[in-house]
């Protein structure tokens, strides 16, 4: 049974995810904190008592965004103990997945928090503390084994996708649906992460909710003052903060 401690300046919102890990039977315990500096003092004692101590934690749910020191500062300090709970984030904004990644995050969660995506985080971390009671070294799902491809999960098989083949990337809150020539598959990364992955390998973002790939791109379209773009069938709107970038990709790329 996993003990939590969940932490979120926002009353309403901490109030909602605590119900939730409640509501699962993963969960043992589960506590709020308002602010990163209280959830400090609390995972201190926690430490203070020992792993069967009765303030113990397993597992921070941390919101990023708030006043005074934040969730990522809160994680970087964490990371800096002997023996730190295990840190799943709770935020409003994908801009910082690359960040809390870096950071060993072991999940990623956006608001607002769906059941099954919490329920998802939940086995994520019950699975690394699970291995860390057998004594084996817990493993930090990887995103990404191999630049060259990325894992998808087809009918419970795990299968791998050439990054060139991808066309384009569409956002869905947590999870990105990457589309080919030969269908769509629906991975859990935000778009933002891989955004940051992928730039050296010419995808570009278009909008708040696409990534394209350069050079499948085969038109590019200006009317009445909007402006989009062909990729294979499809096309997709560019919003006007990225379509001077994207003319100027393009050019350089025919021109070079």
């Amino acid at each position: 049974m996993l003990r939590a401690l969940a932490v979120d300046d926002e009353r309403p919102s901490l109030e909602e995810l605590l119900y939730l890990l409640h509501a699962d039977p993963r969960i043992g315990s589960a506590e709020g904190a308002g602010d990163a500096t209280e959830a400090l003092r609390r995972i201190n004692r926690a430490l203070e008592s020992g792993p069967d101590g009765p303030e113990a934690v397993d597992v921070v749910f941390l919101d990023i965004q708030m006043p005074g020191l934040d969730g990522l500062d809160l994680a970087r300090l964490l990371g800096g103990f002997a023996r730190p709970p295990l840190i799943v984030f709770v935020t409003a904004h994908e801009d910082f997945a690359v960040q809390a990644f870096d950071l060993k995050a072991v999940d990623y969660v956006l608001k607002p928090v769906r059941k099954e995506r919490l329920a998802e985080a939940v086995r994520r971390v019950a699975e690394l503390r699970a291995a860390v009671q057998r004594g084996s070294t817990p493993r930090i799902p990887v995103h990404e084994p191999d630049p060259d491809q990325i894992a998808v999960e087809l009918g419970g098989v795990t299968r791998f996708v050439a990054v060139d083949d991808i066309t384009h990337a569409e956002a869905h809150g947590d999870y990105a649906r990457l589309h080919t020539d030969r269908g769509s598959h629906l991975v859990r990364i935000p778009l933002s992460t891989l955004e940051e992955r992928w730039r050296s390998r010419g995808f570009v973002r278009i909008h708040r909710r696409h990534l394209v790939a350069l050079r499948h791109i085969g038109e590019l379209r200006l009317d009445a003052g909007t402006v989009s773009v062909l990729v294979g069938s499809e096309e997709l709107q560019v919003s006007r903060r990225h379509a001077r970038e994207l003319r100027d990709l393009l050019m350089r790329r025919t021109t070079g």
